[in-house]
């Protein structure tokens, strides 16, 4: 994973003899910490400072770090030197731009959880400009490792109808996946006057701006007003951030503004927004906001209730079947075109869990049995934004929690083979490369309790 070379012992004898002579010997790098090599795998070494590099970024990203977070570290390191080595044997490359790409990914990440620019800097104790250098040929040799090991994976043989059958019969029920209640759900869904509810809330953030322009704080106002409640307690102030974690239509308003500039009505799949401008710095930026989202009254409640309460009532007279009144009233469009049927939009399936469902549906549909049509209830739209949507739905069919087995549950049952072949197929590459290649740990991590028991010998 980090910066390393390897090579085999097959193909240079010698160089293992002069890796073997190499001490692990100590020396000063910057900040007057000491720097040390730890392994030697092939005919290269792993710095101690490579690790706490690693610890650093970690860190950085949130990750919590132990005693034993070293021990990983460098395992990881040593293993992936494996791959790396054969990636090259076998001359895969990456392009520049991937390796911008990913170096520029995990900055924006770590400067959005830092602060920015600066805070950065400060915790690296480098300069943006020799961060992205320093980590430049560290991301070069992952997306190497991880082309490698793709390819070791795709080797393995397709699963087939057969091969999945006997491995359901060969295995323990007790080490088969369990899978959870699942339900097969058809759904009508109405919204309601979004054009009304919105004139509302943009009248009201002009109201609001105009209170900015004529002095108050906009702070305070967000404090009051803002339905964004991570930020309305800060004054509606955002952070520090990248551009890129907001939708585009917020971030570019914002980066438009000047410092102390107020934004004309921006709207977002999140609602509406007038937006302060605090800093930038680049393509990040600190803003305060205040969010108002559409809210609808009973009126437009009680009216999509009467019109769902009508169509219910036709389908259990028999006048017409759900999936027909679907496709004739439904006005999500996702569903309304197969019957109304209900989908996971992440696998795709109609089967649904319990914690794929939105709570309010799980709610309306918990006591009702196989065939039942719901009473209308309010629930949030499909992509779970908080829009409101009015909606029934039939309960077609529930899949009690059961062990998987090959009738029922043949995708479950090849995503575990496939995990199970390539963790195998992973593990015995490492076996294999590891008979041929040199490789010493330091004594410095003779009491590491390594998942690979014979990295130290």
């Amino acid at each position: 994973m980090l910066n390393s070379k390897r090579l085999l012992s097959i193909f240079l004898c010698g160089a293992l003899l002069a890796a073997a002579s190499v001490s692990l010997t100590g020396q000063t790098y910057k900040n007057g910490l000491i720097d040390k090599s730890v392994a030697i795998v092939g005919n290269d070494v792993v710095l101690l400072s490579d690790i706490e590099e690693e610890v650093r970024m970690m860190q950085a990203g949130g990750y919590a770090v132990d005693n034993n977070t070293r021990c990983q570290i460098l395992e990881n390191i040593v293993s992936s030197k494996l791959f790396l080595t054969q990636a090259r044997l076998d001359s895969l490359t990456v392009t520049d731009e991937q390796v911008r790409e990913q170096v520029n990914a995990r900055l924006e990440d770590i400067m959005n959880r830092l602060g920015g620019e600066k805070q950065t800097e400060e915790y690296f104790k480098k300069p943006i400009y020799r961060i992205k250098a320093d980590w430049t040929e560290m991301f070069r040799e992952q997306l190497l490792i991880q082309q490698m090991q793709q390819k070791v994976v795709q080797d393995i043989p397709k699963m087939t109808p057969a091969s999945v059958k006997q491995l359901c019969q060969d295995t323990p029920a007790e080490d088969l996946p369990m899978i959870p209640t699942q339900y097969r759900l058809r759904q009508i869904v109405l919204y309601p006057d979004k054009e009304a509810a919105a004139l509302l809330v943009r009248e009201r953030l002009l109201d609001l701006r105009e209170r900015v322009l004529a002095g108050e704080k906009f702070a305070a106002l967000a404090r009051m007003y803002s339905q964004d409640p991570s930020s309305a307690v800060r004054g509606g102030e955002l952070g520090m951030r990248a551009k890129s974690v907001y939708w585009p239509q917020f971030s570019d308003a914002a980066m438009a503004l000047k410092v102390g500039q107020v934004s004309q009505i921006v709207e977002t799949p999140d609602g509406f927004h007038i937006i302060q401008m605090i800093e930038k710095q680049g393509d990040m930026f600190n803003a305060r906001h205040i969010l108002i989202k559409p809210a609808y009254t009973a009126e437009d409640r009680n009216r999509a209730f009467s019109r769902l309460d009508s169509i219910r009532t036709q389908i259990m007279d028999g006048h017409v079947s759900f999936e027909q009144a679907a496709w004739n009233n439904s006005e999500d469009f996702k569903t309304r075109t197969n019957g109304g049927m209900m989908v996971d939009e992440y696998t795709g399936s109609a089967l649904l869990e319990k914690d794929r469902l939105n709570a309010n549906d799980f709610a309306a549909i918990k006591d009702m049995k196989e065939g039942e049509i719901s009473e209308p209830f309010e629930s949030l739209d499909t992509e779970g934004r908080g829009h409101t949507i009015y909606k029934i739905v039939r309960l077609d069919a529930i899949i009690p929690s059961h062990v998987a087995s090959f009738e029922t549950d043949y995708d479950a049952l090849v995503n575990m083979a496939n995990e199970q072949n390539a963790h195998k197929a992973i593990e015995q590459f490492v076996e294999d490369k590891k008979k041929t290649t040199y490789i010493k740990i330091d004594p410095l991590f003779g009491g590491c309790k390594f998942a690979n028991e014979d990295w130290i010998e």
